[in-house]
């Protein structure tokens, strides 16, 4: 129970009466302890992936492993590939997965299979143009072989978002274990939140633009963290 309701706060940018409010409407996971509520770090990070819920800069602070890697890292294992062609999620996906860089021990097959498991439960586009299909649970047990493929549609689908927007890009996320897959996804939601970002991924630049971007950002939120 590593979080506080002023943490809370911080973190999610809304009031005390609010955090309050979703706890006893069973809203948000919580316990109560003595005379507080306490909140668990890698049940409130699912539970911001699951609502999609904006958060602060804070989220950058809520390791759940003690060897984090970045998603710059991620992202040069992965790849990035543009005009994958396809009208439908499952199109998609499919084509995305025969063209990226994938883990040996794992079959493209499994991947696709898995991912689109996940897609039937809920779409994992997260609004801006944006989705990052994963499995539900990790299929890969290397860290090493963790990655994120970035994929560039030939033309946005319709991905049933929350804003209604088409997508155009999908980040294709492979971690090695739950704790792992939360700290990733939620710094990389963080990252995909950001406007210069979104910027640079809807005029499709290039991946030495996007990858330099990534570690100027990152460089940024570790010299934030040291302070």
């Amino acid at each position: 129970m590593e979080l506080s309701i002023k943490d809370m706060v911080e973190l999610l940018q809304v009031s005390e009466k609010t955090i309050r409010k979703w706890v006893e409407n069973k809203e948000i996971p919580a316990y109560k302890i003595d005379n507080g509520y306490r909140f668990n770090k890698a049940e409130i990070s699912e539970w911001i992936l699951k609502t999609g819920i904006h958060v602060s800069n804070k989220i950058l602070d809520m390791n759940l492993t003690n060897s984090p890697r970045s998603i710059h890292e991620l992202i040069l294992q992965g790849g990035i590939y543009y005009d994958i062609p396809g009208s439908t999620v499952p199109e998609v996906i499919g084509n995305s997965v025969a063209v990226i860089s994938c883990p040996p021990e794992v079959g493209r097959e499994s991947i696709t299979s898995s991912l689109l498991e996940r897609e039937e439960l809920m779409p994992t586009a997260i609004g801006a143009g944006i989705a990052i299909p994963h499995a539900r649970n990790p299929i890969i047990a290397d860290i090493d072989s963790e990655r994120i493929a970035v994929c560039f549609l030939q033309k946005p689908i319709d991905y049933r978002a929350i804003d209604g927007l088409p997508v155009g890009v999908v980040f294709i996320l492979l971690s090695a274990n739950a704790k792992r897959h939360l700290e990733i996804l939620a710094k990389l939601m963080y990252l995909c939140r950001q406007q210069d970002f979104i910027a640079l991924l809807r005029e499709r630049a290039g991946a030495e633009k996007l990858l330099a971007y990534v570690a100027r950002t990152e460089a940024g939120w570790a010299e934030r963290t040291a302070r």
